[in-house]
Formats: structure tokens, sequence, C-alpha cells
């Protein structure tokens, strides 16, 4: 019988036989839960028993699980009725974290469709890349987003349904009912049921997009199983930690969590998740402000704090400059980047052990956290990202893919309920990233004790306060500049967003562009988190090995970088003397 990879007796009670994390072989082979909900379909229509419960909390609403329920199956009723969408249509969402965002991805799961969470912040061209790729018959867009995706719903003739936004002028030929406005909407029936249809747990959920080493974004595909095990995994670690710390599961009033990920972020999945399963609350936030979070945590009284680490370590400065005491806090978790060494011990020389600290280690290609450490364990490890979920199996593999003793360094890989198929329409980058079940992470690792720490990327990607930048999508774009000759990007460390991007840029003879002018250039073409912070002009060529790669360590340690990023928030760039 399959078990989790550990020998405490408590989880070792939680994944018997019959016991509520029990786990099987799927067909597969990998691992998967005995019980518990095998759809997203099916996990989403146990919350309408929450009835009056607050779901989601907003600057100008409540939106409680019954509200909730009712508008996502009105709008999944509208998908499979009037649009005539069928399971297996793509429906590509791009917007804010509205509450009308959870609205429209459920409706998505409730007509057996697939979603597709578009990063909010990428500019036209970015969106335009992942649409032509994904193909989705209808867009659920904000107004802000819209005219960022309206030329590729004009070029194509999809329809589109517009959240909080003024109406756009029709365009020549165009049919009014191609955009609507789902203020405009009936509202819902409070009865009403989902759509008839059948959705089976092999059928594809989501579509989330990542970049790859080529600098092209790729699109993770989750099956409904995958993403209904991405639902238990922070059930199963919220269980373990409440036994750890002395306290019964499930007792106490319903968690209230300050939720600052981007909905569209995986990271945010797993906290979603989380709260969903416990009929818990979700208080927004239109713009990360830490004063203004501060400010959140006191009035709705919240209990669980969930951001990347950068967000965290600024609300625990403005409540040490408030002199707040965070008295309604009792978790603060933190995932989507590595935390700095010091946050678990700031928290603890701030609050001792009355806040429970929580780290995670999941990817986009995982459906979010899979592993987690919490409480004293992280205490007494801040350097680790903790043991795998029951359904979740784990292998430091050598080159050969061989499973590596504890204690030696390989790559990370993980296999499990949770994992993509694959990337959509890839079967390259799937056969490379995927073998017999497992995903080859990437990221370098050990594990001592059953506790999983990574120590570094094999690809070349920088993570900047919890979103992926890599460097080869930013070099294309700073090579489109008609005065660069040559130019390498790499991460720099940041106290608060643990990396910064930065750019060696050598230009060409005679040429004048500056380092504000490249950052310009490049913010013309991506998304704001991958302008390069750093600019350093290089008169010597790059150093480059036998084999024509670029030697990025030898260019973390020019002295013009190190003093750039020594300068906080050098915007300007420095150059570096000939050598």
């Amino acid at each position: 019988m399959p078990h989790s990879e550990t020998s405490d007796p408590v989880v070792a009670r939680l994944t018997a036989p019959g016991a509520p994390f029990a786990v099987v072989r799927g067909e597969g082979g990998a691992l998967e839960y005995a019980s518990g909900p095998r759809t997203l379909r099916e996990f989403a229509e146990t919350t309408w028993a929450y009835g009056d419960r607050p779901f989601l909390v907003a600057e100008s609403r409540v939106l409680t699980y019954g509200d909730f329920f009712a508008a996502a199956s009105a709008l999944a009723c509208r998908f499979a009725g009037d649009y005539g969408l069928v399971p297996g249509d793509r429906v590509a969402i791009a917007m804010r974290n509205h509450p009308e965002w959870q609205i429209a991805f459920w409706a998505t799961q409730l007509a057996g469709l697939v979603a597709v969470p578009l990063n909010a912040w990428w500019t036209e061209p970015e969106l335009a890349y992942a649409l032509d790729d994904c193909t989705p018959r209808l867009l659920l867009v904000n107004g802000e987003r819209l005219p960022r995706v309206d030329a590729w719903r004009r070029r194509t003739g999809a329809r589109c349904v517009v959240f909080h936004g003024d109406r756009p002028q029709a365009g020549e030929g165009e049919r009014p009912e191609e955009v609507e406005h789902y203020e405009d909407f009936p509202a819902p029936d409070p009865l009403a049921a989902p759509p008839a249809v059948d959705v089976a747990p092999e059928a594809d959920a989501t579509i989330i997009y990542t970049s790859g080493t080529t600098g092209r974004p790729k699109g993770a595909v989750a099956t409904q199983l995958a993403q209904a095990g991405a639902t238990v995994h922070p059930r199963f670690h919220a269980t373990a930690a409440a036994l750890a710390r002395g306290a019964v599961p499930g007792q106490g009033p319903s968690p209230v969590t300050l939720m600052t990920f981007p909905f569209f972020h995986v990271a945010a999945f797993t906290t979603l998740y989380a709260m969903m399963g416990v009929g818990g609350t979700l208080v927004l936030m239109r713009r990360w402000d830490a004063d203004r979070a501060l400010a959140l945590v006191g009035e709705h009284r919240v209990t669980h704090y969930s951001g990347v680490p950068t967000t965290a370590l600024q609300l625990l400065d403005a409540a040490r400059k408030a002199g707040a005491g965070l008295e309604t806090l009792t978790h603060l978790n933190t995932g989507g980047a590595a935390p700095p060494p010091d946050l678990v011990g700031r928290l603890t020389a701030a609050y001792g052990r009355r806040i429970e600290p929580r780290n995670g280690y999941g990817l986009t290609e995982t459906s979010g956290g899979m592993l987690a450490v919490f409480g004293d364990g992280y205490r007494a490890h801040p350097g680790s990202v903790g043991r795998p979920a029951p359904a979740v199996e784990t292998r430091i593999a050598g080159p050969s893919g061989e499973a590596l003793p504890d204690g030696e360094v390989g790559e990370l890989w993980i296999r499990g309920q949770g994992v993509v198929r694959g990337y959509w329409r890839d079967p390259v980058a799937s056969a490379a990233a995927f073998h017999e079940g497992w995903f080859r992470t990437g990221d370098l690792a050990t594990r001592r004790d059953g506790l999983i720490s990574i120590v570094d990327r094999l690809t070349d990607m920088i993570v900047r306060g919890g979103e992926n930048v890599y460097c080869v999508e930013v070099e294309a774009a700073l090579h489109g500049h008609p005065d660069v000759a040559d130019c390498a990007v790499l991460g720099v460390p940041h106290p608060e967003l643990g990396e910064e991007v930065a750019a060696v840029v050598r230009l060409r003879p005679g040429a004048t562009a500056g380092p504000r002018e490249l950052r310009e250039h490049v913010g013309g073409l991506l998304a704001a988190f991958k302008v390069p912070a750093h600019v350093v002009l290089r008169d010597d060529p790059l150093p480059r090995n036998v084999t024509g790669k670029i030697l990025k360590r030898e260019l973390r340690e020019l002295r013009a970088l190190a003093g750039a990023v020594r300068g906080a928030g050098d915007e300007t760039g420095a150059r570096s003397p000939a050598s």
C-alpha cells in the first residue's frame, strides 16, 4: 500500500487505509487520494452548503457562498445555453482580483469548460501570443484589460464578456452580441442549478501559462483530477499543522485570509482551495499597499496572511512602525518565491509562537503547492520547503534520473495527483519535462530527514517577488533595440523581492542609448516586472565559454554591477570600464 514520505505517526494515521487522506495508485502509476473530489465541479458544489457565510470581501461588496454559487451557476448556464460552449472549449480570463474573477472561473468549471487564466500584467503582444496559442471561444475580461485583447477579439471574432468596463464602439460588421457586459445580465436565481453536463476526471480543467527555457510561454494543462488533487493538498497540510500544535482540526471559527496573490497565479489557487474547502473568507485588495493591508487585518479580523515573501515582510514592517500587535493573525503563509532566511526569525522575535509561519513549494506544472513546512518545524529549518502531501512523491534525481541518497544535491522530480499532463500543443517541451509521470522541476534540491530544501536552479530564470522572469525573454527584447550589440540578463539579490532583474549590455560602436532608454524599450514590449531594475553598460565583449555560452558567473562579479545593486532603487545603471 502506498504511503506518505514520512515516518511521523500522526501523518501515518491520517493516511492509513480508510483515513481522510489515504492514497492509492492510479492507472498511470501516480498516487491519488482514495476519497475526495474527482473534478473541480464536484469540489465547487460542496461550497453551496456554506450559504450565507462570507466568501469574498472586496472594497465595495461582500459576496457570500450562496451569492457566489448562484452567480457562477447562472453564468455557466449562459455559457452552455446561449453561447453554445461544450466541454473542451477554452475560455480565457484576464482581469484583476475582482470577485467576478472567481465567478467567471468557477462558471467554466460548472459548465465543463477549460479555463485559461491569463497574466493580467501582460502587455498586448504577450496576451495575443497566448490567445493565438489556446484559441479560446470566449474572453472574460475587465474594462482595463479589454483594450489589450480587443484587436485579437476583432481579428478572430471571439465573443467577449466585459466586467466593470465602459462599452466599446462596435467595429464595422460587428454584431452587438459579440461584446456583452456582465452588469447587463439578469440577476441570478439563488435556486437555479448549474447546467447538466458530464465532467470527467480525465478531462482538461485549466491551461495556465508559464514561461519556458526558450522564453516563449507554455500552457501547462491540468486535468480535472489533477486540480481536484490540488484542492486536497492544502487541507492535508492544514490538518497536519493543527495536530502538530496540539489543536483539533476543524474546530474554532472559519479562517479569514488576506489574499494578496493575483488570482491567475497558482499560489492563489492553493490559498483559494484551502479557504473554500472549509468555508473560509478571502479579503481582497485592489492593489498592494502595506498600510492598507494592516488596516484590513484589523477591520476584518484577519487570521491568515497569504502572499509572496516581499509583501509579508512589508506587512511586518508596517505593523512594527504602527505599533500594531496583529492580535487576530494566527498564520503567516508565504509562497511564490523563496523567502529570505530571516523572515521566520523576525516573525518569531516579534510575536513568539503565536503566529504560525508556513512556507511551501509548488509550480504551475504541479497545480500549486505540493510541499509545505510549518510551525516549529519551519522555525527549526527555515531553509526548507517541507514535506510532500500524501498523494505526492519526490525524487532527488542524478544525471540519469536515478534517485540520489539523502544529503546529495540533484534535480527535484515530482509525481502525483496535481502534476499537469503536459504542455498545450507542445509535444517536444512535454517530452523534455515529463518522464513516466515524473515532472522534472529544473530545481536543484536536497533531502534530509524527509525535508526538501531548494539550493539552486538549473533553468535560467529569475523569481522576482513571486513572478518568473526568464532571462532569454528579456535578452530578446534588449536585442531588439538597434543600439544593442550584445547583452546578458541575470538575477541579483534583493532583500524583499528575493531577486531583481539586471542587465549587462554592450552597445554598438557609436551608439548613444543609455540605461533609461533601454529600460523604456523593454517596458514597451514586456510586463513591468520583467524590466531590468539595473542596467550596466560594458565596453568589452561579454565573457563566453568555448561553446559560446555567456559566463554569467563572471558578470555577477562585476564591480559596476555590484555598485548598481548596492545603490538602492538604482534605475539609471552604471558603466563597466574596459578591463
